[in-house]
């Protein structure tokens, strides 16, 4: 945390302005990370969508392989079972990187809500303290009336 130089006043408010504004830019790039994390997570979702509509398809093209004669049913099984093997794993690929995403961009949104909840802490401290010295200056400008 940034220490103020103190003045006549209290605490320097140029100084503190710009540490404030600085809060800000800084919140306000967190909220357009998490903004746009969540936007790969809703596109990653909706390739993982895409690539069960795949694999449904090719579960139907296997059906329809067995209809058709003994030879080229037997050549259109072995090909059609390759193709899903590399569709399941390429969709398991593409699920367990998307679940790790997910759960890196939620661990970091879990992180930056503590880190919020800090920062209003501290905001609220230094706001606190700034009425106290307020306070202070009030008391004493009464005392120098009387």
């Amino acid at each position: 945390m940034d220490k103020f130089t103190y003045e006549e006043n209290g605490y320097n408010r140029e100084e503190v302005n710009k540490f404030i504004d600085n809060v800000i830019v800084q919140t306000e790039a967190v909220i357009n990370r998490v903004k746009t994390q969540q936007e790969e997570i809703k596109s990653l979702k909706k390739e993982l969508d895409h690539y069960k509509v795949i694999e449904e398809t090719l579960k139907s093209a296997l059906l329809n392989a067995e209809k058709a004669s003994s030879d080229i049913k037997k050549n259109a099984i072995e090909e059609s079972k390759l193709i899903v093997m590399d569709a399941k794993r390429n969709a398991s690929h593409i699920v367990n990187d998307a679940l790790l995403r997910a759960d890196k961009i939620e661990a970091r949104a879990d992180m930056l809500e503590r880190n919020i909840v800090v920062f209003k802490r501290k905001l609220k401290l230094i706001v606190d303290q700034q009425q106290s010295v307020i306070d202070d200056i009030d008391e004493l400008e009464l005392k120098n009336e009387d």
